[in-house]
């Protein structure tokens, strides 16, 4: 009986053609739900959820059980940070006085990042993404998107970067297969920019973000998270720059974490910058997004490039959330916002082999709560600067 339901719920098909997560993992767990000796059988032969028609799951691949969570939604996407530094000192990123650094023998080196990538790829993840600390400063970046590039089933190499140094290694990332990009900026003047970040630099990244269309990207995704009082009076002029160039804004809620001085009061929620946006501009519609999309985006008639909102603090999705994180020391979180971690660093140098790995990855993933906390509880939960986290 219980199999039937779920294989039910797993045929159910959005009305859009989209297969979504909850699809995915309901699938999976129709197949493990019958004996061990099927079980066995049929790890390996679920798809990923990025297919549309026509060739809605026309791709298996060797997935496992490991990356299904309790709530049967499956994680094919990967957040890595691969330092806790940074060229910059965002308000909203990290507290005035710094943070405390891990030393650096107790976090990831190149071969043990390579190792547990691999071991998420052959298992299902599709998608990776480089983050930080700011990924760029990190000396051997061009090599480490070489080799992850270089795994088979990987189709998306992404990286999250403030564009300080990016223009000139950008066109040696993209040799070494980095294909998709998000740059942070958060204002366009730049004094503010330098009162923000505690650093100069925003021609810099205004340089790196042209470097990037030049390049090819498309879109060029520009995150700005958007505080009350201090840039929210510029969202407008961040609309302007989708009008002629395939640059894809999103507007990021501002989200609570250690030593950032959250407060409600500097939130500005994505239904009141959206009616900011549809007061100045006509033809503002919204397109159809992905199950396991964060952002709600919308075209506006005229543009190149479009706008898009991550409402984490008012409307959340973790219904459809698909997205796992590996930090810089080596910690496994499988909630931006959650306080739980499991290393993965310590088993790996005690010898521990990639099965014993994939139980430890498997045990967090189905320990994934269905949601997380509201806002004012998150704010008081301890959790780490979004500088240790990674972007």
């Amino acid at each position: 009986m219980m199999r039937r339901c779920v294989s039910k719920l797993a045929r159910r098909r959005r009305s859009d053609g989209v297969v979504d997560t909850m699809k995915v993992g309901f699938q999976y767990l129709a197949n493990i739900s019958s004996s061990t000796s099927d079980r066995q059988r049929c790890s390996n032969m679920y798809a990923t959820s990025c297919a549309t028609n026509p060739d809605i799951l026309s791709r298996e691949t060797s997935s496992s059980e490991m990356l299904v969570d309790s709530f049967g939604r499956f994680h094919n996407y990967l957040r890595i940070s691969l330092t806790e530094r940074c060229n910059l000192r965002c308000q909203y990123c990290m507290p005035a006085e710094g943070v405390e650094l891990t030393p650096n023998s107790e976090l990831l080196s190149h071969d043990e990042i390579i190792r547990i990538a691999n071991i998420f790829v052959t298992s299902g993840v599709d998608k990776i993404r480089l983050t930080g600390g700011e990924p760029t400063i990190r000396k051997d970046i061009e090599d480490i998107c070489l080799h992850l590039s270089s795994l088979n089933g990987l189709k998306t190499l992404a990286m999250t970067t403030n564009g300080i140094v990016l223009s000139k290694k950008l066109p040696k990332l993209k040799e070494c297969g980095l294909n998709a990009l998000n740059i942070s900026l958060d204002t366009l003047v730049p004094a503010k920019f330098e009162f923000m970040t505690r650093r100069k630099g925003h021609s810099k990244v205004m340089e790196s973000i042209d470097a990037a269309v030049k390049l090819g990207y498309n879109p060029v995704k520009v995150n700005c998270v958007i505080m009350r009082g201090m840039n929210d009076d510029e969202i407008c002029n961040f609309v302007e720059l989708t009008r002629h160039k395939p640059i894809n804004v999103r507007f990021i809620e501002f989200m609570p974490f250690d030593g950032n001085v959250w407060n409600v009061k500097k939130l500005v929620p994505y239904a009141e910058m959206l009616d900011k946006v549809r007061q100045n501009y006509k033809g503002v519609e919204r397109l159809q997004d992905h199950p396991t999309n964060t952002a709600k985006n919308f075209r506006i008639d005229g543009h190149v490039g479009t706008i898009s909102f991550i409402t984490s603090m008012t409307e959340h999705f973790c219904a459809g959330c698909n997205r796992l994180r590996l930090l810089a020391d080596g910690n496994f979180k499988v909630c931006l916002f959650g306080p739980s971690e499991v290393s993965l660093r310590e088993p790996i140098r005690a010898g521990v082999d990639d099965a014993g790995l994939k139980e430890i990855i498997g045990a967090a993933v189905k320990r994934k709560k269905a949601k997380h906390a509201g806002m004012f509880d998150i704010a008081k939960t301890a959790n780490r600067p979004m500088i240790h986290i990674g972007g």
